[in-house]
Formats: C-alpha cells, sequence, structure tokens
C-alpha cells in the first residue's frame, strides 16, 4: 500500500478524550500510504487520548479549527471515543468542517462515537452507519 495515497492529505478531526487507537492507528496507515495527515482540534499544543478509561498518549495538533479549511484536504476521519464524540459534536467549528468537506463531496471515515459529529451537523440522515451499540 506504499505511496497510494502520495498527493492526496487528510484531516483527522478530535479534541480531548479520543480513543487512541481510532486515531494513531488510522493515522499511522494513512501516512504509511503517502497521505499527509494532520490533527485538527479546538485548540493548539496537544490533545489527550485515552485506551477506553485510562489516560492514554497525547497527540500533536497540527491546525485549529480556526486555521484549518476543508477545502485544504481531500478526506476527513472522525474518531471515536466517548469524551471525544461528545465534546467536538458541540463545536460549531467541526460540524462546519465536516459540512464543507461533505458539500465538496469528500470521503468521511467516522469511527465509533465519532458519528455524533455527522448527527449534529446535520448530515446522517439518509445514510447507512455503523457505531458503537450504545449509538
Amino acid at each position: 500500500m506504499a505511496n497510494t495515497l502520495n498527493g492526496y492529505k487528510v484531516a483527522v478531526l478530535a479534541v480531548d478524550g479520543f480513543e487512541q487507537a481510532e486515531l494513531v492507528e488510522p493515522k499511522r496507515a494513512l501516512a504509511d500510504a503517502g497521505a499527509t495527515v494532520h490533527v485538527i482540534s479546538a485548540k493548539s499544543g496537544k490533545i489527550q487520548g485515552f485506551k477506553h478509561v485510562d489516560k492514554g498518549d497525547a497527540v500533536a495538533v497540527d491546525s485549529t479549527f480556526d486555521e484549518a479549511s476543508a477545502d485544504d484536504y481531500d478526506a476527513v476521519v472522525l474518531p471515536g471515543g466517548v469524551v471525544n464524540g461528545d465534546a467536538i459534536r458541540l463545536l460549531p467549528q467541526a460540524q462546519a468542517f465536516v459540512k464543507a468537506a461533505d458539500s465538496a463531496k469528500k470521503p468521511i471515515a467516522v469511527i465509533c462515537h465519532g458519528t455524533w459529529l455527522l448527527v449534529s451537523a446535520g448530515i446522517i440522515k439518509g445514510r447507512t452507519v455503523t457505531s458503537w451499540p450504545s449509538l
């Protein structure tokens, strides 16, 4: 799969409380395939990951919602995590980002509780999605 995504830019949207494996592993796989991957969040610096209910690793943020534009990316990844999913769905900038990506017909990959952002952005109706059973 090396270099199959050369020239593509992917935005990973997350805030504190993301499920570590759901951000780190897709980011690594995309980068290994040649994509440029940026973590976009509400704040600069680092965001805190979790391994279920235990604190995991912090991940560096490449840009904030105020600095980034969906126009600059070819695809979007929304990792889960209960805290992340619940917090990011309330951010108007995150909702605007996914709405813009959706309007431009860009792929949006969603994992677990990441689905909540699509619900809050009003772009889930009429789609078939999978999610964690509690959703």
